[in-house]
């Protein structure tokens, strides 16, 4: 019989820790569609595709945010300083993945489109990439998006290079390592940065509201 490949061991990293400064400050990961947080719903699509371990980055919000992930088999990290660049939230995930990982997807707590299907589709755009490349990211009609899916040796680089450099640095700075993933699934580019994000979304039959009793 012809040897079978095991298949890739893919960890995900998680963000959650940012302000929501553009929301009026308030934890936007925690907006419900269909009455479950989107940050509960990503970490389930996580864990529902096979990724292990799934780490989330928590710091602002994250009593709430937490209590949003009671159940779920996740390992959660604070960020002690959730003002610092979102690439220092990135570095405390990658940091608190077990060696051994062939990949890490990394995704953003407040992607409310974002689900199995996706994360699958992203999954196999990973396996079936082209020779070289080791950094994976979704192409939206010539917008990038989100998640990204990385090799051990891009996390490794991450690391090695401080928490200041992002993973959008590292991609600028090896281009020829990078595979531009074109698809058409507007999931990966549809994200709720501002009240705005809300009404367009529910103009296209996608409702997201906050809840009525927000954990203390």
């Amino acid at each position: 019989m012809p040897h079978v490949p095991p298949p890739p061991r893919i960890g995900a990293v998680l963000l959650a820790a940012g302000s929501a400064s553009r929301m009026g400050h308030r934890p936007k990961c925690l907006l419900e569609r269909e009455g479950q947080p989107i940050v509960q719903r990503q970490a389930q699509a996580l864990l529902g595709a096979g990724l292990a371990p799934v780490v989330v980055v928590l710091g602002h919000y994250r009593e709430q945010v937490a209590a949003a992930l009671d159940g779920l088999p996740v390992k959660r990290v604070v960020n002690p300083d959730p003002e610092a660049p979102q690439s220092h939230s990135l570095h405390q995930g990658l940091a608190a993945l077990h060696a051994g990982l062939d990949a890490v997807l990394v995704s953003l707590a407040d992607l409310p489109l974002v689900g199995p299907s996706e994360i699958a589709a992203l999954v196999a755009a990973w396996q079936q990439r082209p020779a070289g490349t080791v950094f994976v990211r979704p192409w939206v009609h010539g917008q990038p998006g989100n998640p990204v899916l990385l090799d051990a040796s891009v996390r490794h680089e991450l690391l090695s290079g401080g928490p200041d450099l992002s993973g959008q640095q590292w991609a600028a700075r090896h281009p020829e390592r990078v595979h531009r993933w074109e698809t058409d699934l507007r999931a990966y580019v549809t994200d709720v940065d501002r009240p705005e994000d809300l009404d367009a979304l529910a103009a296209q039959g996608v409702a997201l509201r906050w809840p009525d009793n927000p954990v203390a």
